[in-house]
């Protein structure tokens, strides 16, 4: 689920009997729970839309849910390295790059 570039991710509880929620592409903590589709998508609106008038009531700029974008700088010899392995995989550099992150980071947990 979205709501302003806000991703929910969410879960179900057997035992409470309700679904509840957060946003993940955020540092700040946001969550929202609800028993249908409907309540879950009114409440990730509430959450955030709650989130956006507290950061404007401290005076503090609300987090920019993140872009999927983002710069990284790497010697040259690195670079081209993960360009001729791109290649030989048959891939754009970023396509490779994105596996490669995602492996990783599927093992970390």
């Amino acid at each position: 689920m979205e709501y302003k570039g806000y991703i929910g991710h969410v879960e179900f509880d057997d035992e409470a009997g309700f679904f509840h929620g957060d946003v993940v592409n955020t540092r700040d903590v946001i969550t929202f729970q609800g028993t249908t589709v409907d309540e879950l998508r009114q409440a990730l609106r509430d959450s955030v839309e709650c989130y956006l008038e507290f950061c404007a009531e401290m005076g503090k700029a609300p987090e920019k849910p993140f872009s999927g974008k983002f710069m990284v700088r790497i010697p040259p010899d690195l670079h081209r390295k993960a360009y001729e392995s791109a290649l030989k995989a048959g891939k754009s550099l970023n396509a490779w790059v994105t596996d490669r992150l995602s492996e990783t980071t599927a093992h970390a947990h």
